[in-house]
């Protein structure tokens, strides 16, 4: 490019480039790069010339040829398509009058922070070191899938609002960050996509703010993050797509503020999570899908479960924090496939493994009072005993106050009128309390049954006591053989 055909400006930003040296046209530190447009000839470069160093501008000996850029007014389509940048690139808090097009670009580093401009198409681009986008405000979508980024990459306070939302606000997808994703407080409308991307270190979305009602605001299905995936504080209109995402570390969404009413808000089913914590958030507005995934430790308050949840299939191996029975059950009993066995056999291990046995046979007791509504109605009378009786086998000193009031009850019905001897001479002398016995334990005798025989409405209540027996003997059994099986 011939130099005389460069605006004072152009000059200024063609000779700094040769050495290295940052030009700075900003007047104030508080200046707003939207207001770009209104900025005269004195600061504006033509996105030409910025190319044509780039790809191949001058560099004196002894020194390292940079673009750094702040405040100007760039003019045309930045193209650096299939081009390869040894330079650093650095133009920040720059107003872009065109989407810089930089599919398939090689880069060293590319840094433009708080600049503002109608979109970027960077699809596939590689980039040595660090990206910045810190502050950036994108007034189109911003297409990074399938980049290569050998450091970190930066997006905290980015804003990017798009004039549809047809297609994704910032598509990220399939590509491979070598160090942390640091996007606290970026501002979406539209969806994010982050699926089948790599994060060696981790990534944060703490404060952030994606909107997209009744549709995805975040796709991160079979997300891989080495490290911890921070969402602290965010809040989303439409829903979070986790599944199938592997997270070494912590999924942590405390204090998020998550909606899509009419649907489910999280879907994080067949996901690999070292935590995941859901604590001191209000409820979800929509269902929480948990269905399938994989959790060394779930950190969940029971005030944060919203009104549906599914959680077949669901494995944890620590609950936290400690709460009673009583207050993880209705999480359970929201389940919108209506009854899910191993939910229950879940919760009740993570009891056990917390040394908590009564807790867990409160769940227990429950799951079977569950199954019992399942069930068709002499399933579900001969449910109602068992439960009336000695509470499913859990309850089993229940067991022992109706056996002792059935005793009482015969006792003196008994005693006050004695039933005849079926042979006088040889019956024994007859006792009340060991003939109530008699009748009520099926497997153990005393030798009054046999010696006498009631009549009248004492051999209906002596019927009554037999089968009352029965019934208490089989369900103690039964819910003694199922204690044991777990144990």
């Amino acid at each position: 490019m011939d130099t005389n055909d460069l605006s004072p400006a152009e000059l200024r930003v063609w000779r700094a480039f040769s050495r290295g040296t940052a030009v700075d046209f900003r007047t104030a530190g508080d200046e707003d790069p939207a207001q770009g447009e209104d900025w005269g000839p004195e600061r504006t470069v033509r996105a030409a010339v910025l190319r044509a160093l780039l790809l191949g501008g001058p560099q004196d000996d002894g020194e390292i040829a940079a673009l750094r850029l702040d405040g100007a007014r760039i003019t045309g389509v930045l193209d650096l398509q299939y081009g390869t940048v040894d330079r650093l690139v650095r133009l920040r808090h720059c107003s872009f009058e065109d989407v810089p097009q930089l599919y398939a670009s090689r880069l060293r580093e590319l840094d433009l922070t708080g600049s503002v401009m109608p979109g970027l198409a960077a699809a596939t681009m590689r980039v040595e070191g660090i990206l910045h986008l810190t502050r950036c405000r994108f007034g189109g979508p911003v297409r990074l899938g399938g980049t290569e980024i050998g450091g970190p990459l930066f997006l905290s306070g980015a804003e990017i609002v798009p004039p549809d939302t047809a297609r994704p606000a910032l598509r990220l997808s399939h590509a491979t960050i070598g160090d942390d994703l640091w996007a606290p407080g970026l501002r979406t409308h539209g969806e994010v996509t982050l699926n089948s991307t790599s994060i060696a270190g981790s990534a944060s979305l703490d404060d952030a703010r994606l909107s997209h009602p009744g549709n995805v605001a975040l796709d991160a299905q079979t997300l891989l993050v080495d490290g911890d995936f921070h969402m602290r504080h965010v809040r989303t209109e439409g829903w979070i797509g986790l599944r199938g995402a592997r997270i070494t570390g912590r999924l942590d969404l405390s204090y998020a503020s998550l909606s899509n009413p009419g649907d489910a808000a999280l879907r994080a089913s067949s996901c690999t999570v070292g935590e995941l914590w859901l604590r001191k958030s209000p409820p979800m507005e929509g269902a929480l899908n948990l269905r399938r995934a994989q959790i060394e430790v779930l950190v969940l308050d029971p005030e944060a479960v919203p009104a549906d949840v599914f959680l077949s299939g669901l494995v944890y191996t620590t609950l936290t924090p400690h709460e009673p029975a009583e207050r993880r059950l209705p999480m359970l009993e929201r389940d919108g496939e209506g009854y899910v066995p191993d939910a229950y056999e879940q919760l009740t291990a993570a009891y056990r493994r917390s040394g908590d046995d009564h807790a867990a046979r409160l769940v227990q007791l429950a799951k079977q009072r569950r199954l019992r509504g399942t069930r068709a109605w002499y399933g579900r009378l001969w449910g109602y005993a068992q439960d009336a009786t000695v509470g499913y086998g859990f309850r089993p000193l229940r067991a022992c106050a109706w056996l002792l009031s059935l005793l009482a009850v015969g006792s003196i019905a008994y005693a006050l009128h004695h039933p005849r001897p079926l042979k006088a001479s040889e019956a024994p002398h007859f006792n009340p309390v060991f003939y109530t016995l008699d009748l009520l334990l099926p497997v153990i005798s005393f030798g009054q049954e046999d010696a006498f025989a009631p009549d009248g409405w004492y051999q209906a209540l002596s019927y009554a006591l037999i089968i009352t027996g029965w019934i208490l003997a089989t369900t103690v059994i039964t819910g003694v053989t199922r204690n044991v099986s777990r144990q």
